[in-house]
């Protein structure tokens, strides 16, 4: 099998099933418990705490809160800022988001909130005009992607936030959960308030994220019971889990890694637009405003669910990056959002490489390429 699909998930990586494994079998205390064996459990998790705080450069570890995923950590983000301003009904997000944030935005909306959705040009790019123009008094959170899971566009946060801050008294929220891992983050001192993020994206299982707040800023638990997580999360703490998203945090921050990956994709993306003339790139051809990682590439007159199912057929595993539905033919909303015309959003696939591919794979889904939409 050739697994070009990481940014729906990756492989938990060998070091961070080892660390893992004793806290699903001989160490199983609960990390609440006062005696020692419980203790020990609570030390793990701190030291996970201070491991993810580290990847994502955050000012103190006690910044991060752990969650069961990314989803979980995008819904309270908006939810708690939410419920931390109930004076105010407005928020502020972008057509492009996952739909952790967009779905939950769009329901928001039948609930007496008001949204503000920014649009994108053609290359998937933000406009920090219109940003700004879209925050009033009564904004309670602006929530914009670090990285697009489709395209893999990136949005410029540290700027957004500069703009938010110095127009509004909202909250910034930025989901990182497709970022984190591929590219350097630091959150100290970035007027990011919330972030988002992911274990399963960067090598941990799934099963296990982070909510990155801010000290100082109040954000109310949406999860009841004890006194779990500095009190704002209830509920016993999975241990193994957390301990995999530190071991997976602590293998991410080495960036080299990512350089490798890059040159991969880059000579791959080229390869394809040698070979192919109905190929295109979605979202920007500058790389310096994209995953290291990322190809969103559509084969105009191919459909690309079909091309899809002949990779798959041959072993190897991509996606459309969630861009049709089978059921009604329908674009994706981010390449809809891009204005992406229907015959080419309909044939787009997205690669996404990861740490443990090799160029040698990325010859052979060429190869079948040009069997299939050649």
């Amino acid at each position: 099998m050739i697994y070009l699909d990481n940014n729906a998930t990756t492989r938990t990586a060998p070091e961070v099933f080892e660390a893992m494994q004793p806290y699903l079998t001989d160490l199983y205390g609960n990390p609440s418990s006062q005696h020692t064996f419980g203790r020990e459990m609570r030390s793990v998790a701190e030291k996970a705490r201070v491991q993810v705080a580290e990847l994502i450069g955050a000012d103190s570890a006690e910044e991060v809160i752990f969650t069961s995923g990314g989803t979980e950590s995008d819904n309270w983000a908006i939810l708690g800022a939410l419920a931390a301003q109930p004076d105010k009904k407005h928020i502020v997000t972008t057509r492009v988001e996952h739909e952790a944030v967009r779905k939950l935005c769009e329901k928001l909306e039948t609930a007496g909130h008001t949204v503000t959705w920014l649009g994108v040009n053609e290359e998937g790019l933000l406009d920090l005009e219109e940003l700004r123009a879209a925050l009033r008094p009564d904004t309670a959170v602006v929530s914009i992607m670090l990285a697009n899971n489709e395209t893999g566009v990136l949005f410029p946060v540290l700027q957004a936030a500069a703009v938010v801050k110095e127009s509004s008294s909202a909250l910034f929220h930025v989901d990182g959960i497709n970022a984190a891992g591929k590219i350097e983050i630091s959150l100290k001192d970035s007027g990011v308030d919330l972030f988002s993020l992911s274990g399963h994206k960067f090598h941990a299982p799934k099963g296990v994220g982070a909510l990155y707040v801010r000290d100082g800023v109040s954000l109310p638990s949406i999860a009841i019971g004890g006194g779990q997580e500095q009190g704002r999360r209830a509920g016993t703490e999975n241990v193994p889990y957390i301990a995999g998203i530190g071991a997976a945090a602590e293998l991410v921050k080495d960036m080299s890694a990512m350089e490798r990956v890059a040159a991969m994709r880059d000579k791959f993306e080229e390869e394809i637009f040698n070979a192919f003339p109905n190929a295109t790139l979605n979202g920007t051809a500058d790389r310096a405003f994209r995953l290291p990682n990322t190809s969103s590439i559509s084969f105009a007159g191919v459909n690309g669910e079909a091309i899809l199912a002949k990779l798959n057929d041959a072993g190897i595993c991509v996606s459309t990056g969630s861009a049709c539905n089978s059921d009604n033919h329908t674009p994706s909303a981010v390449l809809q959002a891009m204005d992406i015309p229907y015959e080419r959003a309909m044939g787009a696939i997205r690669f996404s490489f990861g740490r443990f591919n090799v160029e040698e794979e990325a010859g052979i889904v060429l190869a079948e390429l040009k069997k299939i939409a050649g």
